[in-house]
């Protein structure tokens, strides 16, 4: 079962008063249907740096992609599901779909040789908090072991994500657009 959620909106009503636009589980929710429990949850995403604050109240009719947009950012919450019931059965072709139908085909580096099958780089600056449970950062060279209230300051590098524990882990990504 995926955790929905909440996402609380808050901005200026016509006459410039503090108030609440919505308050509901995010609607953005994309699934793995190869990786059981997966859940990505789009929070709020910003096209342009700085970004608009005034006048504003939705932004996830913009593109799905994992990358944020040119000059913008992206925060979401990713549910990783322990992976030891599906790790050995994906295939490569399940690992294009899903970076497809997240609008990140480019993304995946996974393949033969690589680290693990979820590899991906994205040219962004990622700040990545770790929620609830335990989780490894798996890099080219080495591993990173994570575990609730840790860090990542992912800046554009090849990488996955590896649940090896026996309950999910909750990861929130802010993503900022960034150069190599």
């Amino acid at each position: 079962m995926v955790k929905p959620i909440r996402r609380v909106v808050a901005g200026e009503d016509s006459t410039g008063k503090a108030v609440a636009h919505s308050f509901a589980p995010s609607p953005d929710v994309r699934l793995d249907p190869v990786r059981p429990g997966f859940a990505s949850t789009r929070l709020w995403v910003q096209d342009t740096t700085p970004g608009r604050v005034k006048g504003i109240k939705e932004t996830l009719h913009l593109p799905h992609t994992i990358e944020p947009p040119a000059n913008g950012s992206v925060c979401r919450v990713v549910e990783f599901p322990p992976e030891a019931g599906y790790i050995k059965k994906i295939r490569a072709q399940d690992v294009q779909t899903y970076f497809a139908s997240m609008g990140s085909p480019g993304a995946s580096t996974g393949g033969k040789g690589a680290a693990h099958p979820y590899m991906q780089k994205t040219r962004s600056l990622d700040f990545c908090y770790i929620l609830e449970g335990e989780i490894t950062l798996v890099l080219d060279t080495e591993e990173v072991r994570l575990k609730e209230g840790d860090t990542v300051v992912q800046r554009g590098t090849n990488h996955a994500w590896s649940n090896r524990s026996d309950k999910p882990c909750l990861v929130i990504f802010s993503s900022h657009d960034g150069v190599f």
